[in-house]
């Protein structure tokens, strides 16, 4: 009677588990989904990568490269069987044309169940041997203690203490809904792509790339400008890439020896056209063996012209205030002046303007004049696409301990750091535009130990007093994910991100 009255009250509570709630669900397996096929591209690379040097120097690449192979193999093995595992659950919940991607059923208590669990299917038992046995063959290849505990820690298959009455199939798969189980299988596929690059990164650390890299000898030139205006000089360095330090080159063009002081190769363009830098380098290699690599380098001799280029991107953004460089070679940037159609474009000093597009997809010209001359002397116009700004990334702002701040996007956060953290900013920062946008708001999804979802609304850009409550009793390795936020530019227009960022307590 006691074990019927638990059966009801767990039906009762899947039944008072919230739209919401599932929803979030969803949501943080996109967000899973995408963290690992970003693992796999760069896992990809560097199996690319021992392929180029297998076939570079196999004998002191093949070891490790039949280690990544095998690391490879397993990983892909237990990727799989997850994924043929989740199919399953679906199918159980949804029928024969489940789609695990778009699950229905989200609140069903007895899909995961009777794949993992019910008596006579052998999936719950292959999963946990086969965690167990590609955890321990990962850890082997790893000599690093910390990278070996978050490993280990992420492919653990130990049920809490105070759960320690049930096995982890029970824990992890009896009375769960399948929006869970399934949110539960991605994040064991993202730590299976994760632990895979971990060991590949060991693997490659035991090769000295570089050292396989430098049996390939070739001579560069390398210009500052493969245009040149009429009157300027051209330069070039002429290098041997993976010289002996030891020892000079020998550079020789037009069949004559040059003496170049740090291979610096300069000479004036008094003619416009297309020109060729051609010659040969010769040096000795540790054998005593003259070796000679001829180098060719095109170049463009031209008449002075007007340029005029973006500071930040090749385009420019509406509403926005674009800084822009105007310029004119062999003249003064006191006499050049710039104009702008579709918006306004100020000047700030010689040279530098804020270009401000009225609207978006309306292409704006600007024109470049020079009065060198001593009159006002058309250079050229210019066309730029206008663009909206682009959606911001979501960080938190993070001090360490000499007090140099940083943003941190998502990953492993200390929890000193957590908890000193104010709440959510958000830029375009990526190397190429950093535009500050206001947080308005966002939310907070952690997880209770049944697998359910718990919100928690902010305030404002600052953590709520309810959200940093739950910081400080978070424990190691425990994650929880920031969505939902809203955030104004400085266009005016306020956009809701649609990504989410990862936080996983160090």
């Amino acid at each position: 009677m006691i074990n019927l009255m638990y059966i009801v009250l767990m039906a009762m509570l899947a039944l008072n588990v919230s739209t919401e709630v599932l929803d979030g669900f969803t949501l943080v397996e996109e967000s899973l989904h995408r963290t690992t096929d970003n693992a796999a591209q760069q896992n990809d690379a560097i199996y690319s990568d021992f392929e180029e040097q297998m076939k570079t120097n196999p004998a002191k690449v093949k070891e490790w490269y039949l280690k990544a192979e095998m690391v490879k193999e397993k990983s892909q093995y237990l990727f799989d069987l997850i994924s043929q595992i989740k199919h399953l659950i679906a199918v159980e919940a949804d029928g024969a044309d489940a789609d695990e991607h778009n699950l229905q059923n989200k609140e069903s208590l007895e899909a995961a169940a009777q794949v993992i669990i019910a008596p006579g299917r052998e999936w719950g038992d292959r999963l946990y041997s086969s965690i167990n046995s590609y955890r321990e063959d990962m850890l082997q290849m790893v000599e690093d203690p910390q990278k070996k505990a978050v490993i280990a820690a992420n492919l653990s298959t130990d049920v809490p203490r105070n759960k320690e009455n049930k096995n982890w199939k029970e824990y992890y798969f009896e009375e769960m809904p399948a929006v869970a189980v399934m949110t539960y299988l991605t994040k064991l596929q993202s730590d299976i792509r994760y632990t895979e690059g971990e060991v590949l990164h060991t693997l490659v650390s035991n090769i000295d790339l570089k050292d396989v890299r430098v049996n390939a000898l070739n001579a560069f030139v390398i210009p500052s400008s493969q245009t040149i205006v009429r009157g300027d000089k051209f330069s070039a360095r002429i290098v041997m890439a993976a010289v002996d330090t030891t020892q000079t080159p020998a550079i020789y063009v037009g069949g004559q020896a040059l003496d170049l002081k740090n291979g610096l190769y300069e000479t004036v363009c008094g003619r416009t056209g297309d020109f060729t830098l051609a010659g040969y380098m010769e040096m000795l290699n540790s054998n005593g063996d003259l070796i000679r690599r001829d180098f060719e380098q095109r170049y463009t001799v031209v008449d002075p012209s007007a340029t005029v280029s973006a500071d930040l991107m090749n385009v420019l953004y509406a509403g926005y205030n674009n800084p822009i460089s105007v310029s004119v070679p062999g003249v003064a940037l006191t006499k050049v002046q710039a104009t702008m159609s579709g918006g306004t474009l100020t000047a700030v000093s010689a040279g530098r303007y804020i270009a401000r597009p009225s609207a978006v997809g309306r292409d704006v010209t600007i024109t470049v004049t020079s009065t060198n001359s001593g009159h006002a002397q058309q250079m050229g116009q210019f066309t730029f696409h206008v663009r909206k700004l682009p959606d911001p990334t979501a960080y938190i702002t993070t001090a360490d301990a000499d007090g140099s701040k940083s943003r941190f996007r998502g990953g492993g956060l200390s929890k000193t750091q957590l908890i000193a953290a104010e709440g959510i900013g958000a830029a375009i920062d990526d190397g190429i535009l950093n535009i500050a946008f206001k947080v308005q708001s966002f939310e907070t999804v952690f997880f209770d130990n049944m697998g359910n979802a718990v919100l928690m609304q902010s305030e404002g850009p600052r953590f709520s007093q309810q959200q940093k409550e739950t910081f400080r009793r978070l424990t190691r390795n425990k994650r929880f994910y920031v969505s939902h936020v809203n955030a104004t530019g400085p266009d005016g227009i306020t956009r809701k991100l649609n990504t989410s960022m990862e936080v996983i307590i160090k």
